[in-house]
């Protein structure tokens, strides 16, 4: 049952963080700056394809490392959220705890960088 609960929260933390990023597609990091009156197109032949793969190799590792965040943001929501489970069912109808807002808010803080980081540069 607990395993059961535990997966049930996960799916509906991660359903809310990840819906947004259904409709996002990754973007590329832009490349480095030219300096002014540089024109790409009389580069010798083998710079451009050295940039391509720089910009490529920058590109993949970036997202390795968004990717890797975001799996951790993601453990530290389900964990915030099963605290704020916990903390529901120790408080009444009467009374909520100060710390119970606080852990939902920070739910929410944590929820939207995530969307954040799947987004990606804009």
């Amino acid at each position: 049952m607990a395993i059961h609960s535990r997966f049930s929260l996960l799916s509906v933390v991660l359903f809310a963080s990840f819906s947004c990023a259904q409709s996002v597609r990754p973007q590329q990091p832009a490349g480095p700056p030219q300096p002014p009156g540089h024109d790409i197109s009389v580069a010798p032949e083998g710079e451009d394809e050295t940039r391509q793969r720089m910009n490529s190799a920058l590109a993949k590792k970036w997202n390795k490392d968004r990717q890797e965040a975001i799996r951790k943001d993601s453990e530290k929501l389900l964990e915030l959220a099963e605290e704020l489970k916990n903390g529901v069912q120790k408080s009444n109808e009467n009374v909520l705890a100060v710390d119970v807002i606080r852990k939902a808010e920070e739910i929410e803080k944590l929820a939207h960088s995530v969307k954040e980081k799947m987004k990606g540069p804009n």
